[in-house]
């Protein structure tokens, strides 16, 4: 069977984030989908300068849509592999019978994951902003260097903020917490294997969070496994070490991925 990998962004991210995943697994002879969410489909100084107006209205069930239908025009089922949000979006295709394994970095928590204390404080600037429900988020530079990427060396935050990061609708955080399309049918018969990966250092979803993620996730008879990478943040994808997380999410997918 030919290996075909989809890369889902998380919020605050565009298809950029994963260049170094999309390479590697290129050089391994994978072909690699990572498309945009709607509205994100730009360079990221653009969508820095100008973002879409209509952004501030996206939620998260247009996303999963939007990636449920790449997914059905697909030959064969591929191996799904999100983070952060796109953990989440990972776990919700996987629950409408799409894809042929997941992988969920740092995922974001489907309703019935209670938030930790640690993600309620990281997360604060984004649920205390005025009308967020109705407006495009920006990430500060202090927000990313202290509760996303809070490992790299300092020299590099400017830089990786700059490069990386972009305005996020604020509805889809809203509707997570709320439950409002982020539920999940945990014993789900139709799942595709499962791993979720943590960071031990992440201040955005804390490892706790994803433990707990991963023993609701244990109820569908397929398989769900856990991994844990020491010493990581929420940026593991893109710190030092990243190219451990990359081929531990390749590996796994392809050796429990169900066929057909």
């Amino acid at each position: 069977m030919a290996d075909t990998v989809l890369l889902i962004h998380g919020a605050w991210l565009t298809p950029s984030a994963w260049d170094r995943f999309r390479q590697r697994y290129e050089a391994a002879g994978v072909t690699v989908a990572a498309p945009a969410w709607p509205c994100l489909d730009g360079p990221v100084e653009v969508l820095r300068a100008s973002p879409d107006p209509r952004l501030a209205r996206l939620g998260l069930g247009q996303i999963v849509d939007h990636h449920a239908a790449l997914i059905e025009a697909m030959a064969e089922p591929p191996i799904l592999i999100g983070h952060s949000f796109g953990g989440l979006i990972v776990q919700m295709l996987l629950n409408r019978g799409l894809g042929a394994a997941g992988v969920a970095i740092d995922p974001a928590a489907p309703f019935g994951v209670p938030a930790s204390p640690l993600a309620i404080w990281t997360s604060l600037p984004v649920f205390t902003a005025w009308n967020g429900w109705n407006r495009v988020l920006r990430m500060s530079l202090r927000g990313f260097a202290t509760g996303f990427a809070q490992t790299l060396p300092e020299a590099e935050k400017p830089y990786a903020w700059q490069k990386f990061i972009v305005p996020a609708p604020g509805r889809i955080f809203f509707q997570a917490l709320l439950g409002i399309g982020s539920r999940i049918r945990w014993a789900n018969p139709d799942r595709a294997p499962l791993l979720l990966i943590a960071g031990e250092k992440d201040r955005t979803v804390p490892a706790a969070m994803v433990r707990t993620n991963f023993r609701k996730q244990r109820r569908a008879p397929s398989r769900t496994e856990f991994r844990e990478f020491p010493g990581r943040s929420h940026w593991l994808c893109n710190e030092s070490g990243w190219e451990e997380v990359a081929d531990a999410a390749l590996d796994w997918a392809r050796a429990h991925r169900r066929s057909g």
